[in-house]
């Protein structure tokens, strides 16, 4: 047990050091989009390159990873180390190889935590994943939030994220070799309990649900992981270039949105116990919704510390309303059993959304304007609080107009 215990600290310090990385390809994105004059179409192309390497890098990853550690202990380090290049990046074309390599270790990366995390929760018998999310957010927050201040502090751009980056490849080469340290047999026996836990899953959760029911909640997490995408990718820009804020407002705001977001996941348990998952569903939608009509009228108000206060606000209130959406789906999906093949069709149509949405949004604002752009997650996070009540009640078998509290099984997270 002493073991287990070790392996869940590592594999939450995992997800913390991966948010972290996240923190620093984010929040320095207005410092970079400054700094070169890159604009909203080279933007969008660069984070193109990093959605297209991370999903091929996610198909090619989900072949190999396993509950050995490897894979994570080569891909964070790497992805961590190609941020140093885009921080030192003197011209677009570096920072696109940048770029490109990023993509790359960030998809091996999260098909490793996936596997890792699943294993540590079926060894457990408990649920953890949703805490180990918390911790991603939390690196995710506290990073924004210390850049900002490293920014807002005069420290060269170029500095402070290839030493931001710099930190966090130390860190996960230590976490890397530590984990190679922890004795194999916990982790094998924990694949048998996935087995049997899916297989258990799948008598008591009826029929396997129709291919256009996967796709329905794949699309669900798919516009969620936009709207989050858009955040993560584009609210330090649009504070930048829309309100007239510097790089450092815009990093703040990006921290916000993470803290926000943060605060929700590590509640998020008592909260769907208290409300269930339907309510629980319908009321952070909703927040999303609010949140992003503030961050679309912020960019009409004519004072620049209200128009930035009503962003803030916004992005608060938008962090809070997508950090239970998928969660919620990979729980419906683990409480009908269904196998991993199954759940990995939804996952990558998931995934897509976050990777392709914030270079797809870089391409509108290229062609119309950043706040035009930001329509359509503002959109999209409409559309699930419309739709994502039916489809998540009939995933469960029950009708929509359930209010039923009855709190989710424990959820067998696949790799895709």
């Amino acid at each position: 047990m002493d073991t287990l215990r070790s392996r869940h600290l590592l594999i939450t310090n995992g997800h913390a050091l991966t948010g972290l990385m996240t923190a620093v390809w984010g929040a320095g994105l207005p410092a970079l989009d400054a700094r070169l004059d890159l604009g909203p179409a080279a933007l969008g192309a660069m984070l193109l390159v990093v959605a297209g390497s991370a999903l091929l890098s996610m198909r090619a990853a989900g072949r190999f990873a396993g509950p050995s550690g490897r894979m994570l202990a080569v891909a964070l380090p790497c992805a961590a180390a190609s941020l140093i290049v885009a921080g030192l990046s003197p011209s677009l074309p570096v920072l696109l190889l940048a770029a490109a390599a990023f993509g790359v270790g960030c998809g091996a990366t999260n098909i490793a935590l996936s596997t890792e995390a699943m294993a540590v929760e079926c060894a457990m018998g408990r649920p953890v994943i949703a805490r180990m999310h918390g911790f991603w957010t939390l690196g995710a927050a506290g990073g924004g939030v210390l850049l900002a201040a490293v920014l807002h502090a005069g420290v060269d751009s170029r500095l402070a994220i290839s030493g931001a980056a710099g930190l966090v490849v130390a860190a996960s080469a230590l976490l890397g070799a530590r984990m190679r340290a922890v004795p194999e047999s916990p982790r094998e026996a924990s694949r048998a309990t996935v087995d049997s836990h899916v297989a258990k899953a799948s008598d008591a959760g009826g029929p396997a649900l129709g291919r256009a029911h996967l796709i329905a909640l794949g699309v669900l997490g798919a516009a969620a992981f936009l709207t989050e995408g858009a955040a993560t990718d584009w609210s330090g820009v649009h504070a930048t270039r829309i309100l007239g804020a510097d790089p450092a407002i815009g990093s703040l705001i990006y921290g916000v949105f993470f803290a926000t977001m943060t605060v929700m996941r590590f509640s998020g348990d008592a909260l769907r116990l208290r409300l269930g998952p339907l309510r629980t569903v319908r009321v952070t939608s909703s927040l999303a919704v609010i949140g992003y009509a503030a961050v679309l009228i912020s960019g009409l108000l004519p004072s620049r510390p209200l128009a930035v206060a009503t962003a803030l606000l916004g992005w608060a209130l938008a962090g809070a309303g997508t950090a239970l959406i998928w969660p919620i789906v990979i729980g419906t999906l683990a409480e009908r059993g269904e196998t991993a093949r199954r759940l990995s069709v939804v996952t990558m149509i998931g995934y897509s959304g976050g990777l392709v949405g914030p270079a797809l949004i870089g391409l509108l604002a290229a062609g119309l304007s950043l706040s035009l752009a930001l329509l359509l997650p503002a959109a999209l996070a409409l559309l699930v609080a419309i739709t994502a009540p039916g489809v998540i009640s009939r995933g469960r078998g029950i009708r929509p107009s359930s209010s039923s509290t009855t709190p989710p099984s424990v959820a067998v997270p696949e790799t895709p």
